[in-house]
């Protein structure tokens, strides 16, 4: 009210005022890897732009701001661990914010490029003849130096006509899918020695996908040197080592430290395949049954899928004690097996 004229004044948006306080969220101490968890709203994503703008990491994504943003920043405190020889760390350079819109804005350049190049290309070909057994281009004026360049260029018995329109119109940057192409994203700017504050970097990626991105964070955290603080609901960076690794619950009041199967996220994933675990194993005994049958020897297969060789009684009964043990822990599933 002071900043806007004395008792009178007003604020149009005070976020982030009060979005924390009242879940008792005053200090946050930091591990290797640090995740925020939380539904949507919950401001996971506020406490990342918090920190970047307060460590003034790098970022190329615009985020939401108000008018007491930048005061809300300048009040927010933080202390840097000690080196091995007791002076205070500092941020390492590099160290920058990596949100979802810069990777899909990544994306769309590359793929805003790869449609110039391949149109280079096309007038690169047409243009490869003319050049090449045309006329000789004169130089009257600095506007046809270009043109008599690349004509020279064409008639080098050592320039090929691929290599002549690969050297004029560049190549095309190789483009997967949208996840796979995230995922390639993480691996070229992840670097060693590093800060990085991560918002919900699962997004467009598979959960194989965000298995793979989850072993690079653990190795790139534990190996090499960085730290990550991120913000996310996948279950699959949840389950983080948790050697390494501190979750913070903002669904909870006060916000609290949890393990990552304590979460609602990770237990309703839980809930859902127990309630459908007769069909899992369905399926894993018609797989079995299918490769006994296609076998030209009588091979046997644990529950698993795996092929231990030619049957044997022992084998058999070890099979038949396994299915009797879910149908024990599943009634669904034997239940199954009853009708079957």
């Amino acid at each position: 009210m002071e900043y806007n004229g004395g008792i009178y004044g007003y604020i149009d948006n005070i976020y982030p005022c009060g979005l924390f306080s009242g879940r008792k969220l005053e200090t946050i101490t930091f591990s290797p890897i640090t995740i925020f968890y939380g539904d949507n709203g919950s401001g996971k994503t506020t406490l990342l732009n918090l920190i970047s703008q307060r460590l003034r990491l790098k970022r190329i994504a615009p985020f939401n701001s108000s008018e007491l943003f930048d005061s809300y920043v300048g009040h927010c405190e933080y202390t840097m661990c000690d080196d091995d020889e007791g002076f205070e760390h500092r941020v390492p350079n590099g160290s920058r914010i990596i949100t979802s819109d810069d990777i899909f804005d990544y994306m769309l350049t590359v793929r805003t490029n790869n449609q110039d190049i391949a149109e280079n290309i096309e007038n690169a070909r047409s243009r490869y003849g003319e050049l090449k057994f045309g006329e000789t281009v004169k130089l009257q004026s600095m506007d046809d130096y270009e043109a008599l360049r690349l004509q020279i260029q064409a008639r080098s018995k050592t320039v090929s006509r691929r290599r002549f329109i690969r050297q004029t119109a560049g190549s095309e940057v190789k483009l997967s899918s949208n996840g796979e192409t995230a995922l390639e994203y993480f691996n070229s700017k992840l670097k060693n020695d590093t800060l990085y504050c991560l918002d919900e970097p699962e997004n467009s990626l598979s959960p194989k996908l965000q298995i793979e991105l989850k072993m690079i964070i653990e190795e790139k955290a534990h190996y090499c040197g960085c730290q990550f603080i991120i913000a996310t609901h996948s279950p699959f960076l949840l389950a983080m080592h948790e050697d390494f690794t501190k979750i913070y619950d903002l669904d909870s009041t006060p916000v609290m430290e949890r393990k990552w199967w304590e979460l609602e996220n990770t237990r309703t994933y839980f809930q859902f395949f127990e309630e459908n675990r007769g069909l899992f194993v369905k399926q894993k005994i018609d797989e079995i049954e299918e490769k006994q049958a296609d076998s030209s020897t009588d091979a046997a297969y644990y529950i698993d899928g795996t092929d231990y060789g030619d049957v044997t009684p022992e084998l058999s009964d070890r099979i038949d004690e396994i299915i009797d043990k879910i149908a024990a822990m599943d009634p669904e599933f034997k239940q199954w097996l009853e009708d079957v």
